[in-house]
């Protein structure tokens, strides 16, 4: 059985102009929906953040198979079960999506590292399910998946693992946060920084992820606290929150005043190779540098070589913030709810599925933190 369902659509990505909101590249179109199949779940969908990773698949910064339905992080509830005999979801449970379905058996997901999933990464890679083919079809042929999600949409077919439920008490538009820019940012300081208490922090690029990423600082004790973006309602916020908030050019004169020497742990979240190379000058010897950016796969870092031994440090790639979903959204949604991790301040606006290509005109020209889109 098939179901008729509204979703975003991109035709063609690369070639789009701007202003978004004129030239529309994702088009609100119908679709088939497959039902799901064994070790999938059906979700409806209710809340989904636009994120600097969907723009980059818009724009040809991150090289997809077309068409594509859009959305990664997004939350949604349990509308029907692929599997009869399923233990840990039921109909009308409220699960948070996350963007890398993993296999649980290879040697990677045996060894607590999720997140590297190799066939997860195939199957995101080629706009698949993780299980194999397509549920999203129309005349004409299949529409490929992003990221196992496509929560640009009023229900999405998704693999089981790729959701986590939690309580239902949980708004709509906060729940989403937790599926990309929450286990993302928060991740990259708790899990691949392994922030202690009393390090200096030095965090590039304040959108969703990197706003994300302060707050989990802040929540780890870490101080002093540098936030740097151009954007100057983007340091307002970060600024309220507790960090020192700086252009890129004031960057070196508040590294000296609070940090000589350099940080203990540096975060870039911009996907700028030539950001990187400045976020790695800017960590003390031994420092941590976790860069979680995704620049375009044509950029490339240069950073002195030798640097790696004579001065102990260290370069990090952290994908989705080495976080285990099933783990650490609960424990992101505790930090929540006790106070410490108030990602309410990270929501720009909430908004019908039908503004979408407006709200994309906002995230690219900085004007937006986390804009949430309802079906």
């Amino acid at each position: 059985m098939k179901r008729t369902i509204t979703a975003a659509v991109l035709e063609r990505s690369g070639d789009q102009a701007r202003p978004y909101s004129t030239h529309r590249p994702l088009a609100l179109v119908e679709l088939e929906l497959d039902d799901p199949r064994p070790g999938e779940l059906l979700i409806r969908i209710d809340a989904a953040g636009l994120c600097h990773s969907d723009l980059s698949v818009v724009n040809g910064d991150r090289p997809r198979p077309m068409p594509m339905a859009l959305g990664h992080e997004a939350t949604g509830i349990v509308e029907a079960l692929g599997s009869k005999d399923d233990t840990l979801f039921a109909v009308g449970d409220r699960v948070v999506l996350a963007f890398l379905p993993a296999c649980g058996e290879c040697v990677r997901c045996v060894s607590g590292e999720d997140y590297l999933c190799p066939a997860g990464a195939a199957a995101n890679g080629e706009g698949r399910m993780l299980r194999g083919g397509h549920r999203l079809h129309r005349a004409g042929g299949d529409v490929h998946h992003h990221l196992g999600v496509s929560g640009f949409a009023t229900y999405a077919v998704v693999d089981r693992r790729s959701a986590v439920k939690i309580d239902r008490d949980v708004p709509a538009e906060i729940a989403a946060l937790f599926g990309c820019a929450v286990l993302t940012g928060v991740g990259a300081v708790m899990n691949s920084a392994g922030l202690r208490a009393g390090e200096s922090v030095v965090i590039y690029g304040l959108g969703g992820v990197g706003l994300a990423a302060l707050l989990g600082a802040m929540a780890s004790g870490g101080v002093p606290v540098i936030a740097v973006d151009p954007v100057a309602a983007k340091r307002a916020i970060a600024e309220q929150l507790g960090a020192v908030a700086v252009a890129p050019g004031e960057v070196a004169a508040a590294i000296a005043r609070l940090m000589p020497g350099g940080a203990d742990v540096v975060i870039e979240t911009a996907g700028k190779a030539a950001v990187l190379a400045e976020a790695y000058r800017a960590g003390r010897r031994g420092a941590r540098i976790v860069t979680v950016g995704l620049p375009n796969p044509a950029e490339m870092l240069s950073i002195p070589a030798v640097s790696l031994v004579g001065e102990g440090k260290t370069l990090i790639g952290s994908y989705m913030g080495g976080s285990i979903p099933a783990r650490d959204i609960p424990r992101y949604i505790a930090l929540w709810r006790s106070g410490r991790l108030p990602v309410e301040k990270l929501l720009t606006s909430v908004s019908p599925l039908g503004e979408i290509n407006a709200l994309l005109d906002k995230l690219a020209d900085g004007d937006a933190v986390r804009q949430i889109v309802r079906p």
